[in-house]
């Protein structure tokens, strides 16, 4: 996989236009970004390219419009907010590859930087038509003379921008692209041991290819969030009003029953914290959160968090591990009533020895919500779903297309 060194050294970039697949996938409360940190893992790689003389055209998708133009789903403050982080003005393409666009890279000097609007304006970019899509590659290709991979959150996906445009155009995978295969390899091809997952979320259907694929790489598993429940169901517990998918006990039950003959610890909470009625996260009004061990979950209540002595298990499980990688947070973190199970596990790593990786998504989210200094871990992903695929032993198609 070449690298943007290669690309400087072969004189793909000096003068050249250069389009850089970022992920700018940003959550926004109307047109107020509440995290920034994708945008932030961007602009190393943006800034090296400008450096060394290229015109750089930054695209990405934003959500989930629906293959036309969105105001909801713009990427304007996302413009505003990497000018701000560049120390530089960001020209801003009305369109994908129409006359905006085309006008907008034209207008780029050498060491500028343009970002076009939502590659999901476009129903090209998410097609499964590899017809439509090609078409749409052909278009973005038009604009560009490099291609520049370095949208880690988007790589698991057979889109336009990640898929075929690399195709089209001389191509290398960017800084932050590098940096996460490399750590990806630390967690399947080069692990230090003990090797501990930290799984949470709402859903277990969610983390079931992963769960597979760790069976036969990890040491201990701990288990929290939403999809705790649905074990806890399989090992006999009454659990409540708590999220519950009946139809994957039996094949929850079946990876328990692997993880004790090949050895593979499997740690689950003793006790959860959970209220009667789902949280208001708006107002984060009070929620007389109750505590209770998992053998005795009262019937009215819906568990939302690990509780205390859970908090102090997973720490000390956590404590002599040499590598961690963690994705999901333990509960609904976004209320402080059922944050501490998240803070707990967040603060373990930390206070750990080992590598630590968080996995991107409400993970990393929550990193920085619950106010943690994310240069005490030792990388945080930017694509969760992306690190998942990838640990369950998929091809992801936007690394498959940076190989030459």
């Amino acid at each position: 996989m070449k690298t943007i060194d290669d690309l400087i050294a072969e004189g793909q970039v000096a003068g050249k236009r250069v389009f850089v697949r970022a992920d700018l996938n940003v959550p926004l409360d109307g047109e107020t970004i509440t995290d920034d940190g994708r945008i932030r893992a961007a602009v190393p790689t943006i800034t090296k390219l400008a450096g060394a003389g290229a015109k750089v055209i930054v695209a990405s998708h934003l959500g989930r419009p629906k293959g036309a133009p969105d105001p909801a789903f713009s990427l304007a403050p996302v413009a505003a907010r990497l000018g701000e982080l560049l120390a530089a003005e960001v020209a801003f393409a009305a369109d994908t590859v129409g006359d905006s666009a085309r006008s907008t890279v034209d207008g780029l000097a050498d060491g500028q930087v343009a970002l076009l609007e939502n590659l999901r304006f476009n129903a090209g970019e998410t097609s499964k038509d590899d017809a439509e899509r090609g078409a749409f590659a052909d278009q973005l290709a038009a604009l560009a003379d490099a291609y520049v991979g370095d949208g880690f959150g988007a790589v698991h996906r057979k889109h336009a921008s990640v898929f075929d445009l690399p195709a089209r155009l001389p191509h290398a995978a960017g800084g932050l692209i590098a940096t996460e295969v490399g750590v990806l390899h630390k967690l399947t091809e080069d692990v230090a041991r003990p090797y501990a997952v930290v799984l949470g979320g709402s859903k277990v259907s969610d983390k079931l290819g992963v769960i597979d694929h760790l069976l036969e790489k990890a040491d201990r598993i701990l288990v929290g969030g939403g999809m705790v429940f649905t074990f806890l169901k399989a090992q006999g517990y009454e659990v409540g009003k708590s999220l519950l998918q009946e139809d994957q006990i039996p094949v929850v039950t079946e990876y328990l029953e692997r993880a004790k003959a090949k050895g593979v610890e499997f740690v689950l909470p003793v006790d959860v914290i959970g209220a009667t009625e789902f949280p208001d996260l708006k107002t984060k009004a009070p929620a007389s959160p109750v505590t209770a061990a998992v053998e005795a979950i009262p019937a009215d209540v819906l568990g939302l968090d690990i509780g205390p002595e859970s908090r102090k298990l997973f720490a000390a499980k956590l404590a002599d591990a040499a590598t961690v990688f963690w994705n999901g947070p333990m509960g609904v973190f976004e209320h402080p009533d059922f944050a501490d199970g998240t803070r707990a596990v967040a603060q373990a790593l930390i206070d750990s020895p080992a590598f630590t990786v968080v996995g991107g998504g409400d993970s990393a989210a929550a990193v920085r919500i619950l106010g943690f200094d994310e240069n005490a871990f030792g990388h945080i992903s930017t694509g969760g779903g992306a690190s998942l695929e990838y640990l369950e032993g998929k091809t992801l198609p936007g690394l498959a297309a940076l190989q030459d």
